[in-house]
Parts: C-alpha cells; sequence; structure tokens
C-alpha cells in the first residue's frame, strides 16, 4: 500500500463544496471519482481543508492510499484526463505513511479578494466579492492586526461549526491594495467553519466607515457571533497554500516564510 499526495486547483463556482453531498456535485466526488479510474480500483481522498460551496483553490493537498503503483506523471496527467474542467491536479508525490494532508498541517494560507470599483466585473464573477462603495485599507489593516494570536474566535465561526475548539492562531493577515482590488491575506495553524469570511465581513465594515478599527477588537472578545458583521461572500475566498513540517519534503508557499520559527512545534491538542 502505498500513499499518494496531489496538489489541486480548482474553480468552486458551480460545486457544493469539497465534501462529499450524495447526488450533489463536489469537489471531492470528482477527485475520487477521476483517481479511482486511474488508480483501477475504488480510492477516498482526504484534503487538507475542506472548503465551502463557491470557494476556490489554488493549491489544496490532499492523500489517499492504493495498491496501484503510477508513476507521478501518469497520477497527475491521468486523473487530470478523467476530472471536469474545473479542477486540474497539479503535482503527485508518493509520501510517508505517517503523512496526513489535514493532521499534518502546521498552517493554511487564505486569500481573499474584493472588487472595489463602481461596477462590477463581467470577467471576474464568481471569482471576486464585488464592493461599490470605496474601502479605507489603512483602518483595514489596522483593524486586522488586533486579530493576530492565539485567540478564542467564537465571534468569528458559522454557529453550525463542528470544530471542537473555537481557540486558533493567526499568524499573519495583510490587507493591501492590487489594481482594483482588495487583497486579505491571512495565515493560521487552522481555521473555524466560515472564520475568514467573518473576518472579512468585519473588515468591510470598517472600510467602508461604519465602525472603527478597534471594533474589530471588540467583536474578538465578545465571543459572541451575533456582534459580529455579516458573512463575506464564498466567491473571493481562495485556499492557497498548506504548510507542512520540513520532514515531508512539501513544497511551501513563500508567506509561510513569515512565520515565526515555533510554528513548528505544532500543538495536536487544539481538536481541530
Amino acid at each position: 500500500m502505498t500513499r499518494i499526495t496531489l496538489g489541486i486547483e480548482y474553480d468552486g463556482s458551480c460545486f457544493s463544496g469539497w465534501q462529499r453531498q450524495g447526488d450533489r456535485r463536489t469537489i471531492q466526488a470528482s477527485v475520487e471519482c477521476a483517481v479511482s479510474k486511474v488508480a483501477d480500483e475504488s480510492v477516498s481522498v482526504c484534503c487538507a481543508g475542506r472548503t465551502d460551496a463557491g470557494v476556490h483553490a489554488v493549491e489544496q493537498v490532499v492523500h489517499f492510499d492504493t495498491d496501484a503503483q503510477r508513476t507521478p506523471v501518469a497520477w497527475v496527467m491521468g486523473t487530470n484526463t478523467n476530472l471536469p474542467h474545473d479542477v486540474r491536479v497539479l503535482w503527485a508525490k508518493s509520501v510517508s505513511p505517517s503523512f496526513h494532508a489535514r493532521y499534518s498541517a502546521i498552517a493554511r494560507f487564505y486569500r481573499y479578494l474584493i472588487l472595489n470599483r463602481a461596477t462590477n466585473s463581467a470577467l471576474l464573477h464568481g471569482r471576486v466579492t464585488w464592493c461599490f462603495s470605496s474601502l479605507n485599507v489603512r483602518l483595514m489593516a489596522e483593524a486586522a492586526q488586533f486579530l493576530i494570536g492565539e485567540h478564542d474566535f467564537t465571534s468569528f465561526r458559522a454557529k453550525g461549526c463542528q470544530s471542537k475548539s473555537p481557540n486558533r492562531k493567526l499568524h499573519h493577515i495583510a490587507v493591501v491594495v492590487q489594481s482594483e482590488c482588495v487583497v486579505i491575506d491571512i495565515v493560521a495553524n487552522a481555521f473555524l467553519h466560515h472564520m475568514v469570511r467573518n473576518i472579512v465581513g468585519v473588515l468591510i465594515e470598517i472600510g467602508m466607515g461604519k465602525k472603527q478599527p478597534g471594533w474589530a477588537r471588540d467583536v474578538l472578545m465578545a465571543r459572541d457571533r451575533a456582534l459580529g458583521g455579516v458573512t463575506a461572500r464564498a466567491s473571493g475566498l481562495y485556499l492557497e497554500g498548506v504548510y507542512y513540517p520540513s520532514e515531508f519534503g512539501m513544497a511551501k508557499h513563500p508567506i509561510f516564510e513569515r512565520l515565526p520559527s515555533d510554528v513548528q512545534r505544532f500543538n495536536n491538542n487544539l481538536n481541530l
């Protein structure tokens, strides 16, 4: 039995999220079907982080176990041949049986894109969130800094979140302007259900001038989801990368260089 890991990108616009859901179109079901054809056996895949309906991935990481012997190129090319156009395998490699796409991960990186102009985009429909009101990026960036560190993020979790603990460690958050978009980058050890979208919702309220930057701190400390802002749309959210211990030999996104050295000591007691 060999453990294989894949890097996958997808446009989540026409999917009901990552997780298999009966007859609904999901990324997991599409990937499992395609990989099983290449392996010539039934295969189940486990991902680094389950994304919601409409959320995209630049590099989702999955693993699966198989008795099939294939080269990395065969896994990539064969799987892509059997995938729909909006999902693609970028790379494949065999890994240690101790590797787990979800539980071996030290940190995840999400990016949120807000098109900030007077008119929406025909070309970027479903791939960004549109905000016609001019956003004050300086105030958004100031507010975001209140969220860095290890906190109880109850105010930023969905009511139906199934995580046993609301505690997460947010390592990095940045708010910048790129052309006509406001880009929000967030890195944490893990995320609660809707956590990024709820953080973005609060930052948008502040950027529009409806609240002061300190409101982000107040919402965090309240530990009450009802006091937070609206949940930002899924269309602007991208899973950009996953960081694993060096022992697994996985390539890492440059943003993970910002993480403090002690992030290597992953806390397995978070009950993710």
